[in-house]
């Protein structure tokens, strides 16, 4: 049990940092938080840490969101790996399923930002599009 100092949330968040990681809650960061960061740059640990008025305040001041739906990504894939592996009986070592990761993560990166390069778009928004785009396809593929 920590009997230490307690730094209120919204004081954490806006202490100056490179890099942000809202990993613990969702809807910590609303637009009067963003108003007060003092980062570049963003990496959504928790499951949409960022309300929606707070994603258009770090819009307007430059500030990038790598968001959730990606930067969670890993956890979920390596589970796919456990899958894989366990219908397979066969065990991937340590270093086959981060290689395997790495792969697909960057893949997954490289679409993010093509994505939101085409678009002229931020992450969230690139991810949504690729999100619908993928489904428009199943379905088309389906004869939906």
């Amino acid at each position: 049990h920590f009997e230490g100092p307690t730094i209120p949330a919204t004081d954490l968040l806006t202490k100056p940092c490179d890099v942000l990681v809202p990993a613990a809650m969702g809807g910590v960061i609303s637009a009067e938080v963003a108003k007060e960061l003092r980062t570049k740059l963003i990496v959504e640990g928790a499951n949409g840490p960022t309300t929606p008025e707070g994603d258009e305040v770090l819009k307007e001041r430059g500030i990038v969101v790598l968001p959730d739906i990606y930067a969670n990504a890993g956890g979920v894939t390596v589970s796919y790996f456990e899958w894989v592996q366990n219908i397979q009986q066969f065990a991937w070592d340590y270093d086959r399923v981060r290689a395997e990761l790495d792969k697909v993560m960057r893949r997954a990166f490289g679409h993010l930002a093509a994505t939101a390069t085409k678009h002229r778009v931020d992450f969230r928004t690139a991810a949504f599009v690729l999100a619908i785009e993928r489904v428009k396809y199943a379905s088309d593929l389906r004869g939906y």
